[in-house]
């Protein structure tokens, strides 16, 4: 999608009646649920787990964007796909859904900060000194949070994607192909899914698209892994002070953080890995036990609702959810559906063919090695 249609999309939704705003939540609630049980299996709701309770209450599904999209893939009843994530996760879902379903954004302002630190044009500029540098010795890989220009780039030159949970596998895979990895746009799950596999830190550079030059510790051409410079605007808040002033307070604490931390985070915790890993570790944890998890406030505060006989904290107790998530709210999920029932799809996200071709690619390469 061009940032002109973009524009001209933000035009169209910035006419959401204020009266959304001022009506009764309660309302808003009773018409979501009378509008979900009216299309029956025809609309289908997949909710990321970052997303506040007031939506999360209305999900089909709960899950990581990749996960999502293949449910919503796999639902070939759902006409409508009304993705309460934010907008890298509702291109997957149009891409990989089929061409008789439509898959609704109820807030085109949702984005994603990380994949928004690497757009196509600084790729592409990027990828060229690269190449001037090093030579035909790169794969690039990114992070399924990245746009689909980005999967696109990837798949057209060979590359794949990747999740949190098989970062490393996709790491392997990736140097036995070429000597060296691009990877996309995450530098902190690069780097600590790079160290983890035994590469050392003067063995990675770190490029900066906007002073177009690389960062790097140890000689240059030694690299093996390129990191982007971006990174998650959430967990790149989290940082060592936290963790030594739990530590303190709680000399028991267990403490487990997503891997887009900063690397020196996640050398001082406990345990690291995926939003499914940590939801799975404090699950199976043992009654009683004290735990403070790095990663999103949303998820945070649901997995201390649901987990009574733990102790949970969050790691950093100021932290604010994911805020471009958050833009999907009761408001803008009811108006959407509101719409839908008067027979009109507003907010549609729709990837054009060339590009999902090649973004598939990258996501097929990777789902071969799953």
């Amino acid at each position: 999608m061009s940032i002109s249609e973009l524009l001209e999309q933000d035009l169209q939704q910035a006419t959401i009646p204020e009266s959304y705003h001022e009506e009764d939540p309660a309302e808003l609630e009773e018409r979501v649920w009378s509008i979900k049980e009216r299309f029956g299996n025809k609309l289908y709701m997949p909710g990321h787990h970052y997303q506040k309770d007031e939506v999360m209450q209305f999900a089909d599904d709960r899950g990581d964007s990749l996960k999502l999209a293949q449910i919503s893939a796999s639902n070939k009843e759902a006409k409508y796909i009304v993705f309460c994530g934010v907008h890298f996760m509702a291109e997957t879902a149009d891409m990989l859904t089929g061409n008789h379903q439509k898959v609704i954004l109820p807030d085109l302002r949702a984005g994603c900060a990380m994949a928004d630190m690497a757009n196509i044009d600084q790729v592409r500029k990027g990828w060229k000194i690269m190449q001037d540098t090093f030579g035909d010795t790169i794969l690039p890989m990114t992070y399924v949070n990245s746009t689909a220009a980005i999967k696109a780039f990837v798949g057209r030159h060979g590359g794949a994607t990747n999740t949190s949970s098989n970062a490393q596998k996709m790491m392997e895979w990736a140097l036995e192909q070429k000597e060296r990895l691009l990877f996309l746009p995450d530098q902190h799950l690069g780097r600590n899914t790079a160290y983890d596999m035994g590469i050392p830190l003067d063995k990675m550079a770190v490029w900066d698209p906007r002073e177009e030059q690389f960062e790097c510790e140890g000689n240059l051409q030694d690299a093996k892994i390129i990191l982007w410079k971006g990174f998650c605007t959430v967990h790149d808040k989290f940082n060592v002070n936290h963790i030594e002033a739990l530590r303190k307070k709680h000399p028991d604490i267990n403490i487990i953080v997503h891997p887009e931390v900063p690397w020196e985070v996640v050398r001082e915790s406990d345990y690291d890995g995926s939003t499914s890993t940590i939801i799975e570790t404090i699950e199976n944890a043992e009654p009683g036990t004290t735990w403070a998890i790095g990663t999103e406030m949303n998820l945070v505060n649901r997995l201390i609702n649901e987990n009574p006989d733990k102790e949970i904290y969050s790691l950093n107790p100021f932290m604010c959810p994911c805020l471009t998530m958050n833009r999907i709210d009761l408001q803008h999920l009811t108006w959407s559906l509101d719409k839908l029932a008067q027979g009109e799809v507003i907010n549609q996200i729709t990837v054009e063919e060339d590009t999902a071709h090649y973004a598939r690619l990258a996501l097929d390469r990777m789902l071969e090695m799953s």
